[in-house]
């Protein structure tokens, strides 16, 4: 009997385990969360998508009534975002109602079963990338609310350097990474006829995505990580100077060893420079830009500086020309992305080097030593 009792035991498990599979139950020891609630819940707490503070989520608060209107609920209220992705049993795709006040990004925004199977996200072009996985998240309201396309439509078939009352500034909106990092894929930018520019800014094979780059709940980015290839970085204000070798002096100032965010500033103060001649010497009227809506504001004293006074809502740019149009919005859209020298710097290079190009024209503009990337 004895000598029975072993293959009956290995017939037993063995017969257990197979049934257990057949019934897609096995059972494992579960895997270890690689963050505790508790974690995961400190790092949102700090993070900008739940500052209940910040104008992102309180600028309707003394409205009346007191709503986010339908066309900035999805990105500005969880229960407009709920709304866009139908979770409260409405039209999936659009928002549609105003939200109420007083919420901010909550877990249940992302965490939740339309979201956790959303892939695609359909970008102000129009252009829709699948296949993105929980990061379409992401790019829902980090994409702008602008592209070529709609600084086309506003300024096509009118005389370039007349002043017209019926243009304003077109403000691509705020935090508009993902859409940088897609490039000319989704157009972002407003791009020169007959120009060819950068598509999506090619990482290495494990830093792709949004969320391989950045913490999905802090929004931090670990810079521990990025050293593993730019041994320079210690701390996320080494970013800053990370170059490669191979990078061209594309601003011209003979500097080979600043980092791309060195390019990009130069020539991004070359074109406010070139905005503000073109402004004073065609449009008829000197221009600012502060970090302040509406953004452009009349240089009353012609000093090219904000002074007292000047930085004021009645005191905004007016002398529109389509030309103008064109260039303060490529040059706000630069501002729009802070990690814009991480996402796609090329794209960006080329954009405001055919702006200044363009303000070329018809005012002094010195584009001597500048660099267009390939």
């Amino acid at each position: 009997m004895k000598k029975l009792v072993w293959p009956l035991l290995i017939v037993f498990f063995l017969a257990g385990g197979l049934f257990a599979i057949l019934i897609g139950q096995v059972i494992l020891p579960p895997e270890p969360r690689p963050e505790s609630v508790a974690a995961i819940s400190e790092k949102w707490t700090d993070s900008g998508h739940a500052d209940s503070e910040s104008e992102s989520f309180v600028h309707w608060d003394e409205d009346e009534p007191p709503l986010v209107p339908e066309n900035c609920a999805k990105c500005h209220s969880a229960y407009g975002y709920l709304d866009f992705l139908g979770e409260d049993g409405s039209e999936p795709g659009v928002v549609n109602a105003a939200a109420n006040i007083g919420s901010v990004v909550t877990c249940t925004v992302c965490h939740n079963p339309t979201a956790n199977q959303k892939d695609s996200a359909v970008f102000p072009s129009g252009v829709e990338f699948h296949d993105l996985g929980m990061t379409a998240n992401c790019a829902e309201c980090h994409q702008g609310r602008t592209s070529t396309i709609t600084v086309e439509n506003r300024t096509n078939g009118l005389p370039e350097d007349e002043v017209n009352e019926d243009l304003g500034f077109i403000n691509t909106h705020y935090k508009i990474g993902a859409a940088v990092r897609y490039g000319t894929e989704v157009q972002i930018g407003y791009e020169y006829p007959d120009k060819s520019y950068a598509g999506f800014y090619e990482h290495v094979e494990d830093y792709q995505q949004c969320t391989d780059c950045h913490d999905a709940h802090s929004l931090e980015i670990t810079a521990s990580e990025c050293a593993a290839c730019h041994p320079t970085v210690s701390d996320l204000g080494d970013l800053r100077d990370i170059r490669v070798e191979e990078t061209p002096d594309y601003d011209g100032d003979g500097d080979v060893t600043e980092g791309v965010f060195g390019e990009l500033r130069t020539i991004h103060e070359k074109l406010y420079a070139a905005i503000q001649s073109y402004a004073t010497q065609v449009a008829g009227e000197s221009i600012l830009y502060a970090d302040q809506f509406p953004y452009w504001f009349i240089d009353t004293n012609g000093n090219g500086e904000a002074d007292e006074g000047e930085v004021a809502f009645p005191n905004q740019y007016g002398s529109w020309t389509p030309r103008l149009v064109k260039a303060t919005y490529n040059y706000h859209m630069v501002v729009e992305d802070p990690g814009n020298f991480m996402h796609n710097a090329k794209y960006l290079i080329q954009v405001m080097y055919d702006t200044l190009d363009d303000l070329s024209q018809v005012t002094t503009v010195d584009m001597s030593g500048l660099i267009r990337p390939e």
